[in-house]
């Protein structure tokens, strides 16, 4: 896996406009090719709108990327039911969604292959991290998933679909590719970091969040981490 990508721009770190962190914050391990991370991004950024939080972005590898035999040994039901319930949750959430076309993740369903050659995720992986170095993890993440996941688009990854996307998070999608392309080993640091610091808080899993060390698995376990961030002094903006 790797973050090489076509362009010649040298990467130039940019912090101008970031605001001093607030009280409480929050890390958000997100793979790219998660859909239960895309269906509870709303509810976390609706958080950041109404109350002083602050939520960082941590784009990890999807784990079809990082253990390509993961598939292989899961009970042949798993499927069936993690495609039921990804439909159901978004009908119970009211929120767009379709599987994505194309997969980020170039994979055999039927055996659980996975391909040895990942364009899609290594490119929005290493996207994600160049958005982070520039303050816009998290609106990255919303846009560029809901291009991804909510139907609205066929070809996600064709036309100027992507590229207006990441405009919409207030970023180049140009200027980010030709960072990485400049240092892609940097943005492969990142991405290595933030999977270091999702298994030292005692997970592999997305969507993960975690708020002072302690992790919360999954968009169901939304309500409980506010619940934990409202002991904690939770207030309004």
């Amino acid at each position: 896996m790797s973050c090489r990508l076509p362009g010649a721009a040298r990467f130039r770190a940019d912090h101008e406009g970031l605001q001093d962190m607030p009280a409480l914050a929050l890390d958000f391990f997100i793979s790219m090719r998660s859909p239960f991370s895309y269906l509870v991004i709303p509810r976390l950024d609706a958080l950041t709108e109404t109350y002083d939080v602050e939520i960082t972005a941590r784009p990890v590898y999807a784990l079809a990327a990082r253990v390509p035999d993961w598939f292989k040994t899961l009970n042949p039901l798993w499927l069936q039911y993690f495609v039921t319930d990804q439909q159901r949750t978004a009908e119970f959430l009211d929120v767009p969604f379709a599987l994505p076309r194309p997969d980020p993740i170039v994979q055999d369903l039927a055996t659980g292959t996975i391909a040895a050659d990942q364009p899609y995720i290594q490119r929005l992986t290493c996207l994600a991290a160049a958005a982070g170095e520039r303050g816009r993890s998290f609106a990255f993440v919303r846009e560029v998933t809901t291009l991804i996941f909510s139907g609205a688009v066929d070809g996600w990854n064709e036309g100027d679909h992507l590229k207006n996307a990441v405009a919409r998070s207030g970023l180049d999608l140009d200027e980010l590719e030709s960072a990485i392309t400049a240092d892609p080993d940097s943005f492969e640091q990142i991405i290595g970091r933030n999977q270091d610091a999702q298994k030292a808080v005692g997970h592999w899993g997305t969507p993960l969040m975690v708020f002072q060390g302690e992790a919360f698995f999954g968009q169901d376990r939304f309500e409980m981490l506010k619940w934990r961030l409202e002991q904690n002094g939770l207030t309004r903006r």
